[in-house]
């Protein structure tokens, strides 16, 4: 039985469907997964795998219609797991979507876990503070530095990578750590509710073929990162005292240190404050493409 014979055998049996009310829900379930998995893929390079992987499912079509042997022999094999090859191609935005729904199922729970929200928000800009003004006077000295400032998804993976302090953020702190003669400058820090977690971390390079040549390796972390995570990046250069930050796979360049700041403050305290809006003046940069 052909490809068409299946298609025709089913439109004929279409008529005695029973249409209830869990069919509809089992479309618009259907229908609502569909969308948010072409929304998360849209802007990412699994967008072009989807686009290949039609193009070979088009093709087995027409090998399936012209009926060769051959062919119809290896594009079966593929087919038949589909689904593990999937898995495979697409592991890190599978992980993504989970880490996700826990996110958005248990962050009314997060008070068990993170104590009374005023007295973290007050820790948080605290620190941000002290972040921006290490990281301008870094700038200024043209030392390198690389700060991860983690948000609601738990970056557990990369804190394993570095080494542990879980100390109260002071500007003084962080310049010895990314001091030149530091054991811990070359790796990432760490934050996480407003306190140093972790120092020397190794992050992820990003696999984007769009990156300027001109940038170095701790702008490709920063950048690598902030696509695996809802985390802001903060690099500096050590070659020209450039300050960025990296978020979902832009990068922001020569920021100051109110601007920087003002950044910060508005992704880690007050989109979580006002449910996930963020200002759009002060976002304006990452939305103007302004990515090197």
């Amino acid at each position: 039985m052909t490809v068409f014979d299946n298609i025709t055998d089913f439109f004929s049996k279409v008529p005695s469907l029973n249409f209830g009310i869990t069919d509809f829900l089992d479309i618009c379930l259907v229908t609502f997964i569909l969308y948010n998995g072409i929304k998360l893929i849209r802007e990412t390079r699994a967008f072009q795998l989807v686009k290949g992987l039609i193009l070979l499912a088009f093709a087995y079509l027409v090998i399936t219609v012209l009926e060769m042997q051959a062919s119809s022999y290896v594009f079966g094999i593929v087919f038949q797991n589909i689904f593990i090859i999937l898995i495979i191609i697409f592991q890190q935005e599978i992980r993504q979507v989970l880490e996700k729904v826990g996110k958005s199922k248990f962050t009314g729970l997060s008070w068990l876990m993170r104590g009374n929200d005023s007295e973290r928000t007050a820790v948080i800009k605290e620190a941000i503070i002290e972040i921006a003004k290490a990281v301008q006077r870094m700038s200024d000295a043209k030392i390198g530095c690389l700060i991860v400032m983690e948000k609601e998804m738990l970056l557990g993976d990369v804190l394993k990578t570095g080494k542990p302090v879980d100390a109260k953020i002071t500007h003084e702190l962080i310049g010895n750590i990314f001091f030149p003669k530091s054991p811990l400058h070359d790796g990432a820090a760490v934050v996480r509710d407003g306190r140093l977690h972790s120092a020397g971390c190794v992050l992820p390079l990003t696999k984007s073929e769009e990156v300027s040549s001109d940038l170095g390796t701790r702008h490709r972390a920063a950048l690598g990162m902030s696509e695996q995570s809802d985390a802001m990046v903060i690099v500096s250069s050590e070659e020209t005292g450039i300050i960025s930050i990296a978020y979902k796979g832009n990068l922001t360049r020569e920021l100051t240190e109110s601007e920087l700041r003002e950044m910060l403050i508005d992704y880690l305290v007050d989109s979580s404050n006002e449910k996930g809006i963020m200002d759009v003046n002060i976002f304006t940069k990452f939305f103007k493409g302004k990515k090197k």
